[in-house]
């Protein structure tokens, strides 16, 4: 893992280059965190009060998060999960459990792919309504939120990697 490196957000440029170097800056650390582990790894619960607080639950999760934001959200898709979630509130960590760990990261990337693709077409002040009760959001929200939630998980991902097999770093 040390000899993988993130892409470094520019220090300089327009805000939209600014929010995506962040957020893919993150992204990244996600992917990183997560390739070259086993799946029994990757399923390993370090938390006892949180069984879905693995690796591969964080990056369902992730990838779920990606997914309703830039694609229901800010696309207008229907929500795939939206009838899971009726049965289990942690479907997305639920059914990580079951999924290989590489195929878990390639659907992450990939549904970041979609993720930049679809706000790429937004201007940062374009105001979404959405949901039944018809909430507003900009696409800056979006982005600043995602910063926030993938940073978060980022994090305990950095703390999950460690105590699975010592790596650090990026």
């Amino acid at each position: 893992m040390a000899s993988e490196t993130r892409p470094e957000p520019p220090m300089t440029g327009s805000e939209r280059d600014q929010l995506n170097g962040f957020l893919d800056f993150l992204r990244s650390a996600v992917s990183l965190k997560a390739r070259g582990l086993t799946d029994e790894q990757a399923r390993r619960v370090h938390v006892p009060t949180s069984t879905h607080t693995t690796v591969a639950g964080l990056v369902g999760h992730l990838t779920y998060v990606e997914s309703y934001w830039f694609s229901v959200v800010l696309g207008g898709q229907e929500d795939p999960w939206r009838e899971r979630f009726k049965e289990d509130r942690d479907a997305e960590f639920t059914a990580a459990a079951s999924v290989p760990i590489d195929e878990l990261v390639e659907a992450y990337e990939a549904q970041c792919q979609t993720g930049r693709e679809i706000a790429a077409k937004l201007e940062l002040d374009q105001v979404i309504t959405f949901g039944r009760k018809e909430r507003e959001v900009t696409v800056r929200w979006v982005l600043l939120h995602m910063i926030e939630e993938t940073g978060r998980h980022a994090g305990h991902l950095d703390l999950l990697r460690e105590l699975t097999d010592g790596q650090t770093g990026e």
